[in-house]
């Protein structure tokens, strides 16, 4: 597998070196050389395929020869442990629940696939540092998937005050080879400080530094397979009318299913869904680009305002000939997003602000004869505070979270400052 800067198209290079590499020069995202497309015989073979099985065959024509079919799904099946369940939601919208995983959330089917493939790539002699923002799931998920290896040293930075407090708890408790840094910023600081560390010529090669955020393209593949088994639980007079809609922060999650589409898997169109942080709505109904200040808000893994994975949206677009007007979008206030939850809840839907949000979008815009979709991103459990007192209810807690709730934060403090993350870093 061959994939291109796109920052910088000369700098091409394998998937193993991608995957060790995390970023291009000037910060440039990796994008695949080929985009490979199945047949639709092959898709309709591929949709009555266990998860394991299916998957294996999507990642293997991204990546070819470069991992043994046989190893590459031992790997798969390593990674993909636990279920992605399409529930009925009513008559003609269902949710993609993607939180049954050890961290409860969608991170977790990237976190531990990139885990198995940097595992793979890399010797076991070689030392690796991953540095990582979160905006809240993305931490969990590569904490617990890196936890207990020894030759990777896990750094993430996260937000101070601006996820919720189990979301904090479930990866801030570790220790070991996990190390936790509360930033004073929003997300887009944490972000911007990941940045400037790849940029560091000479701190990248002291420390081998990865990166374990969506812009590492082994995170990226994993999360395509998991529309294909949304599409494999649906009835077969559902799939070609399938409308899907995407709770949406840095893209990625888009991107995978856009990536999907382009595999050939039938679906209809797709909704970006934002909360108040609605760069790309608003860049989709005017053509300008301008970021504002990141808000804090109750779906608080999509506060970024400047999502990293959008330049792979606009590339696939253009390498497709397909027209950035076809993709549906729409921003969602906080009310919203509250009463969209209570609507939920009335039809018998538990749900949280993130997944919230893609419904109302959803449900606002599907049309006659449509399916709708959306991403169940994470357990609504992960935000037990902010759920309990929108809903009015209690919440069960599961183990995995209740586990950690009365452990002690091991997470440092810093203001928003390269020089400090950087000795940080250097520090063995």
């Amino acid at each position: 597998m061959k994939l291109y800067n796109l920052k910088d198209h000369n700098e091409q290079v394998s998937f193993a070196q991608a995957v060790k590499q995390g970023l291009g020069s000037q910060q440039g995202l990796f994008f695949p050389l080929e985009l490979p497309e199945f047949e639709l015989t092959d898709i309709d073979a591929m949709l009555e395929m266990d998860f394991v099985s299916r998957s294996s065959k999507i990642l293997s024509a991204y990546i070819g020869d470069e991992i043994p079919a046989h190893q590459l799904a031992e790997r798969v099946n390593a990674a993909f442990a636990f279920p992605a369940p399409v529930k009925q939601v009513s008559d003609d919208v269902a949710c993609l629940e993607l939180f049954h995983g050890p961290t409860l959330a969608f991170k977790d089917f990237g976190g531990r696939f990139m885990a198995q493939m940097l595992s793979y790539v890399s010797g076991s002699d070689e030392q690796i540092t991953i540095l990582t923002a979160t905006s809240g799931d993305t931490g969990a998920a590569v904490a617990h998937a890196f936890y207990g290896m020894g030759n990777v040293r896990v750094v993430i930075l996260y937000p101070q005050g601006k996820i919720s407090p189990l979301q904090e708890k479930l990866f801030c408790t570790l220790g070991g080879n996990i190390e936790t840094i509360a930033i004073d910023g929003d997300f887009d600081a944490c972000q911007a400080l990941v940045k400037q560390a790849f940029d560091d010529q000479e701190l990248k090669k002291a420390i081998g530094l990865n990166s374990a955020n969506s812009i590492n393209i082994s995170r990226l593949l994993a999360q395509i397979c998991y529309y294909f088994e949304a599409v494999a639980q649906l009835p077969q007079e559902k799939r070609n009318q399938l409308v899907v809609s995407v709770p949406s922060g840095n893209f990625g999650d888009l991107t995978a299913g856009l990536l999907a589409k382009s595999l050939g898997l039938p679906i209809k169109r797709f909704i970006a869904a934002t909360n108040a942080n609605d760069t790309v709505p608003r860049f989709l109904g005017n053509g300008a680009w301008q970021p504002n200040a990141t808000v804090a808000t109750l779906s608080n893994a999509m506060d970024v305002s400047q999502p990293n994975n959008w330049p792979r949206v606009e590339e696939l677009f253009r390498r497709k000939t397909w027209r950035l007007t076809d993709l549906a979008y729409g921003a969602v206030t906080d009310e919203t997003t509250k009463a969209a939850m209570r609507e939920l809840a009335a039809i018998g839907y538990v749900s949280e602000p993130h997944a919230a949000i893609a419904w109302r979008l959803l449900r606002d815009q599907l049309q006659e004869g449509e399916y709708g979709l959306f991403l169940g991103t994470a357990h609504p459990a992960k935000f037990k505070e902010s759920v309990e007192e929108i809903l009015e209810q209690k919440l069960t807690i599961p183990d995995e979270l209740a586990s950690r709730a009365d452990l002690p934060l091991l997470s440092h403090q810093m203001k928003s400052d390269f020089a400090a993350l950087r000795a940080f870093l250097l520090k063995q």
